[in-house]
């Protein structure tokens, strides 16, 4: 019994080594692709959370402001993106944009308020799903995940087994997270979605690390648009609710293009105390007019300003003037190119020690 555990524990080591140095190599491999300007009209989506659940206003939307919402993408002339192509056409820059619809977490409210409304419109959108609370009070059980699975339009996607703040975790304890998911998944439908959404958005190079070697694609909570030259597995999503669900706001939103860059350091995005505040470089491609156009606004030190921008050709770097307040440090950009604007942003997860 003692060997076994020492075997047991001797492999769990040497396999979070190995995990540990092909990050060491994955971090540099994305400056070495080859990477171009495509003027990709990309993918922008959009994430819901509850319907019709007045307590929760941060995650909430009311059923008739999102059926406005989804009549406003309509009336502009914007088809909905079928998720099953994703994966296979993510390489493939888009001739028109297109809105993926994207809900997490598999509340009740869900199932009883939205899905009736998706599927008689027949809009595709992705469910992403935590294993752990399916079939508990306020979460949808396994028959009604089911039932999306099999439905024309909606796919399910991979969101841990606990929800919990995975960042926090011990390695060892986020990798058995996943794969706990994973093998209720295989279980309950037969298979393991190959689409993952980092719980609250949060994710550390660690982790990246491990998803990109586990999954096709993955989903943050950072805004910006989808273009072949996003990082496959820091994919952003525009958060919808009460808050920023008002309809002026929701039609500008829908119109915002990609701004494309060549890459965006740091690339680890869990900060500690001794590197906050970390200084960002966006390498943009010299293709890109207009770039000293570009505002961005950071909530370092709890309130969101205008940064400071220093180029040098086509690099941005920004030095914020204070330390970011954890939990999580945000900026966004906006970029006027000849009447279009461009947008993206990024988030870090800001640790206390």
């Amino acid at each position: 019994m003692i060997i076994k555990k020492t075997l047991s524990l001797a492999a769990s080591i040497i396999s979070l080594f190995i995990l540990q140095l092909s990050i060491l190599i994955d971090s540099n491999s994305e400056e070495n692709n080859s990477k171009y300007y495509s003027n990709d009209s990309g993918i922008l989506s959009l994430m819901y959370h509850r319907f019709n659940e007045n307590k929760y206003p941060s995650t909430n939307i009311q059923m008739d402001v999102f059926s406005k919402q989804m009549q406003i993408i309509k009336d502009n002339g914007y088809k909905f993106y079928n998720p099953k192509y994703f994966v296979d056409e993510f390489d493939k820059p888009k001739q028109e944009k297109e809105i993926l619809i994207t809900i997490d977490d598999g509340f009740r409210s869900f199932y009883d308020e939205a899905w009736p409304y998706l599927k008689e419109n027949k809009i595709p959108f992705i469910l992403f799903v935590s294993t752990e609370p399916v079939g508990k009070f306020g979460y949808m059980n396994w028959d009604e995940i089911k039932e999306i699975d099999q439905s024309e339009f909606g796919y399910i996607g991979h969101h841990s087994h606990t929800h919990e703040y995975l960042i926090d975790m011990e390695e060892e304890d986020f990798i058995n997270d996943i794969e706990t998911a994973t093998k209720i998944f295989k279980k309950k439908l037969g298979y393991s979605p190959s689409i993952f959404s980092y719980p609250f958005g949060e994710y550390s190079l660690f982790m990246k690390n491990y998803i990109s070697k586990n999954f096709k694609v993955a989903f943050g909570q950072h805004s910006g648009i989808i273009d072949v030259n996003k990082d496959k597995f820091e994919l952003p999503r525009f958060p919808i609710n009460e808050k920023y669900g008002e309809m002026k706001r929701f039609k500008s939103l829908i119109d915002y293009q990609p701004l494309e860059y060549k890459s965006i350091k740091p690339n680890e995005k869990k900060i500690m105390n001794n590197e906050n505040p970390p200084k960002l470089i966006i390498e943009f491609f010299e293709n890109q007019k207009n770039i000293k156009n570009i505002n961005c606004y950071s909530n370092d030190g709890g309130v969101w300003k205008k940064s400071k921008l220093y180029f040098n050709n086509n690099i941005l770097s920004i030095n914020f003037d204070e330390k970011f307040v954890p939990r999580r440090g945000r900026i966004n950009c906006s970029l006027n190119d000849n009447g279009k604007w461009r947008w993206f942003g990024t988030q870090f997860v800001i640790m206390k020690n």
